[in-house]
């Protein structure tokens, strides 16, 4: 019976079992869109990848995301993870991926330790930071179960921004962060008070001190409840900060997942490129498992 790998590693980590899980099947040509978003909710985890022969014979591969619900145009951990892993399995030459993904190219930038061994990545998104809708602070505290007043609008009002996957970011009290508590009805209600969201509300709440930022995203609509790192939001984050504080670039180091037992630290950047804000996000890798899939 024909059989394809798969390994997965802890992203955004520098130890076992912190950071987000990812798993990524090689050789995924074989493997059909049912059965791999069936394999993606079996994993359980935020996202898992399927890697395939790139269309164009410059890129490193072509690469399928997904959730337990849906296909992913971008996502900041399953793009370094994936690279990591074909660069452990002697997929990439050199120090750069091209991931061709269904959002654009997704550069990743190896990180190797003095062996030559890889270590994680950066991962340019492939598209600018962008604002949308803003949402009544009432909204957020209703999602999450806190109080409107633990809600910061000093940065700027609860708002859409994105890489390509769209996001409501939130600024609230550091000590507020604990206590978010998300609301499946209230989620609901907000997805059905705007429909140009098509069904998706995910919710990124943060605390900031200068450069340091606390945060956690709730996305229980999409099969997430909580995500441990997030880098498809902390990419347009930066952007939405840079956008807001001015200057020409920005970074950020971000802690996230410390409520769930999972700690991770993510290298967030944004830059300005013209008329358009450029992002990226940074992380350590750490190898977990290995197996195979029968077909």
């Amino acid at each position: 019976m024909p059989a394809i790998q798969f390994e997965t590693a802890d992203v955004f980590t520098d130890r076992r079992f912190g950071g987000n899980p990812l798993a990524v099947f090689i050789g995924a040509e074989v493997v059909d869109d049912a059965t791999m978003q069936a394999l993606a909710a079996e994993m359980n985890y935020s996202e898992t990848t399927f890697v395939l022969r790139p269309e164009s014979a410059g890129n490193s591969a072509r690469v399928r995301i997904f959730n337990r619900k849906h296909e992913m145009p971008f996502a900041g951990h399953p793009t370094i993870g994936t690279a990591f892993v074909m660069a452990r399995m002697g997929m990439i030459e050199g120090d750069i991926a091209k991931l061709e993904i269904p959002a654009g190219i997704a550069k990743v930038t190896l990180w190797r330790d003095e062996q030559g061994n890889p270590t994680g990545g950066t991962v340019e998104a492939p598209q600018p930071m962008t604002t949308g809708m803003e949402v009544p602070t009432r909204c957020i505290a209703e999602c999450l179960q806190i109080n409107a007043g633990d809600i910061v609008t000093t940065t700027h009002s609860p708002i859409l921004a994105t890489c390509s996957n769209p996001y409501i970011f939130a600024e609230i009290e550091h000590g507020a962060l604990a206590g978010c508590t998300p609301d499946l009805a209230a989620f609901h209600r907000a997805a059905n008070d705007n429909p140009e969201l098509n069904g998706r509300f995910s919710l990124f709440v943060y605390a900031r001190d200068d450069r340091a930022i606390w945060a956690r995203m709730f996305a229980p609509l999409a099969g997430t409840w909580e995500d441990p790192a997030t880098g498809s939001a902390n990419a347009p984050l930066a952007g939405l900060l840079l956008d807001r504080l001015g200057g020409e670039e920005i970074d950020f180091t971000v802690h996230q997942g410390l409520e769930m037992g999972r700690p991770s630290f993510i290298a967030s950047r944004a830059w300005r490129d013209g008329p358009h804000i450029r992002t990226s996000v940074s992380g350590s890798c750490v190898p977990i498992l290995s197996g195979q899939f029968e077909l």
